[in-house]
Order: structure tokens, then sequence, then C-alpha cells
């Protein structure tokens, strides 16, 4: 009885609303106790709206394969708050550093081989993981503080449909979130995924950004 009380009492989630250009203190410290206490939070990215939790909790990471309905066979992304933070979570060459110093921060995901400090729920079979650092204030600012990647993955629902408006992912979610940022609009559009696995390019997805460089 006792545990059927606590489900249906469970705490709706926390809309908070975070300045995009300059994100407050308090607002991002509340956001980081969630994301330490293993918790779940919806934020903005220079793409679509994220959700994400440290990726240091196995349990957090589960949650969401089970929110979105994925096989842990497809690993979610991760982002980093700098290309200097890269370096810890993946094998970065000089071929590498280069190109991602060219166009971070920025809207893409680079595959690279992931290192010891990459949980394996976070690798695929071949070690390797999706990397981002985003051009968004909040995010970034997020990562830094909580001193460990967050995981991400688009706002969506398990038929695919994104959510870009924070109100409506809020008000979808508020049950199985702990906290959803409102940071204002978002482009709206996927991620460039580059892999850069033994310094070859290979462009996996066409999405914002400008990849030139690679063609």
């Amino acid at each position: 009885m006792a545990l059927c009380l606590e489900d249906s009492e469970r705490k709706k989630s926390m809309l908070l609303e975070i300045n995009p250009q300059n994100p407050g203190e308090r607002q991002i410290s509340i956001v980081v106790d969630i994301l330490r206490k293993g918790g779940i939070i919806a934020y903005p990215t220079d793409t679509y709206y994220g959700i994400g939790c440290d990726i240091m909790n196995k349990r957090a990471i589960e949650k969401i394969y089970t929110l979105k309905q994925r096989s842990k066979n497809n690993p979610f992304s991760f982002i980093c708050p700098d290309l200097k933070d890269i370096s810890k979570y993946a094998k970065v060459s000089n071929f590498a550093y280069r190109n991602m110093k060219r166009l971070l921060p920025g809207p893409y995901t680079f595959i690279l081989t992931g290192s010891k400090m990459v949980p394996k729920i976070m690798l695929t079979k071949r070690k390797t993981a999706g990397i981002r650092v985003p051009d968004n204030k909040i995010a970034l600012t997020l990562a830094h503080q909580l001193g460990n990647p967050i995981l991400s993955t688009s706002a969506s629902g398990p038929d695919g449909k994104i959510f870009d408006d924070p109100s409506l992912l809020h008000d979808h979610f508020i049950k199985t979130i702990d906290a959803v940022i409102d940071g204002g609009p978002v482009p709206g559009s996927p991620s460039s995924v580059i892999s850069l696995i033994d310094d070859v390019p290979e462009i996996i997805r066409y999405g914002a950004g400008n990849i030139d460089i690679f063609e």
C-alpha cells in the first residue's frame, strides 16, 4: 500500500525558466542538484530540446532508455562543456582536435573512440561514442557545473514527435522528467553527425552546421 501511495504522490516535473544568454547561478544550481541525485531533465541545445542525465548514473540512463523506448544497442550521445574536456572521454588525435576546434561549439555530433572514463552503457559495440559541444550557454554551463558529461537525446515521445515548446514538453513529461528548462526557442533541426574514427571523416548524417571541410 505504501508503494502505491508513493507512486501516486510522485513529485511532478518542475518547469524552470533560465536566461539563455546569461544563465542564473541559482537556477543552474537547482538543476545540477537534480542531476547529481540521479534525476532526468529536459534542456535547450543548439538543435532541439534534449532529454538528459548524468552519464555516470546508470540507473538514470536506463530510465531514459525506457522513456524513449530505445534499444541499448543504440547508445545515446553526450554533451561535454568544452573541447578540452572531450579528451577525457575519447581518444582525440591531432587531426580530430584541429577539425573539431574549427567547428565547436556548434551543432555537430562527433563519433570518436571512447575512453575508459565512459560507462559501457554509453558506448557502441565498437567502443565508440557520440560527443557534442553545443553552442548553447545553458547546456554548456550545466555540464561544466556538474563536472560530468550530460546524456543528450532529442525531447521526443515514442511516436517520434519532437517537442520544441518547453511548456508542451513539460505537460507531456510531467510525471517522467524531474525538471524542464525553459531556455527560449531553439533552431529545431538535427545536428550533423561526423565520424572521425581512425582519422577518416565519414558523414553519418547531414544536419545543421557547415561540413564542407569533410567533403
